[in-house]
């Protein structure tokens, strides 16, 4: 009885909680992310005990005749060795600068950024956001979270949202009416998993940027942005 009258009490302290900031706008933004694609290079002992192996695995097989071979068109006998080229990290997106392709800057981490009218935008004109969503009526902020990226990409079956807790939070006040209640916004991390398209509606347009491109965007928050983004 005691322990249900605790979480209860909680539970009654969160809605307050929420319903007590003065009649702020509570908005979920999500940090759409996707991480480089990392190539390891062959450590110098694991081409050694590869080639070991691979002679040590011919002395007990079969010697066919070079004819049924074709060793003519080798390198020649017994020869050995590991071709392993890396794929090119500049990729047809980046001779392009195509911004609106994932396949660009493989060596660094894209974050998802999207054109339309937000929350907070001034006169309504469309401005470039996170996937972002006002806080009404869901269990949870990363349930709101969720429902904003969906809106968006409209599956969330390759993405990953990294915790249930935001990783952090800024106010946004207003500078023309001051009547206008302010903004506080809560970023929660999701990142790209196994693929490397994906449908984005619901907007004018998007962009997948670096992080520095990223501070270009919001030079404002660009000091709150640097902090928040680890990379």
């Amino acid at each position: 009885m005691l322990r249900w009258c605790t979480s209860a009490g909680r539970s009654m302290t969160c809605k307050r909680w929420f319903s007590s900031l003065n009649n702020d706008k509570i908005v979920a933004s999500v940090l759409f992310e996707r991480l480089p694609v990392v190539v390891p290079k062959i450590d110098p002992t694991v081409y050694a005990f590869q080639e070991f192996s691979f002679r040590w695995r011919q002395q007990y097989r079969r010697e066919y005749p070079e004819s049924f071979l074709k060793k003519s068109d080798t390198r020649g006998k017994g020869d050995y060795q590991i071709d392993y080229k890396p794929a090119p990290r500049i990729s047809e997106a980046d001779k392009a600068n195509d911004q609106r392709s994932l396949q660009r800057a493989l060596d660094r981490r894209l974050y998802l950024l999207v054109h339309g009218t937000t929350h907070g935008s001034h006169s309504g004109k469309p401005v470039w956001h996170f996937p972002e969503k006002v806080y009404e009526s869901e269990e949870t902020l990363r349930k709101c979270a969720e429902s904003a990226l969906e809106s968006v990409i409209g599956d969330l079956s390759h993405t990953y949202f990294v915790g249930n807790a935001p990783m952090g939070h800024m106010v946004t006040k207003p500078t023309e009416d001051k009547e206008i209640p302010s903004i506080k916004r809560f970023f929660f991390k999701s990142q790209v998993i196994a693929t490397n398209k994906f449908d984005i509606r619901k907007c004018d347009d998007f962009v997948w940027v670096t992080k520095d491109e990223l501070l270009e965007y919001f030079p404002e928050q660009a000091e709150f942005l640097n902090k928040v983004i680890i990379s």
